[in-house]
């Protein structure tokens, strides 16, 4: 079995701001986020998942992770353009592909 690695946004559904993060299980972060476990997001929570992206290693993820927090404006293309084609980028195949920034 392969170890996937993401990059993730969520949501706040307190007061709508967005949260970057990388993991290699997402859904488990997701739990610790809505738990309060997170000490950055826990005066924030509940959240939901809004963009997701998959890669095969971590310091991929991680550098995705840096990329959107340097750059909401990529972030926002980034999700746009997932949103309109209904699917999301993955790693080397999205950097040839030009979706990964």
């Amino acid at each position: 079995m392969v170890d996937m690695y993401y990059t993730y946004v969520l949501e706040s559904l307190e007061d709508h701001k967005k949260y970057i993060g990388s993991s290699g299980d997402w859904k488990k972060r997701l739990v610790l986020h809505n738990a309060g476990r997170v000490i950055s997001t826990k005066h924030r929570k509940p959240f939901k998942l809004v963009y997701l992206e998959e890669f095969e290693t971590q310091s991929e993820a991680r550098w995705r992770e840096r990329s959107f927090k340097r750059s909401h404006d990529l972030l926002n293309r980034a999700m746009l353009r997932a949103n309109e084609y209904g699917r999301r980028p993955r790693g080397s195949l999205a950097r040839r592909e030009g979706l990964v920034g």
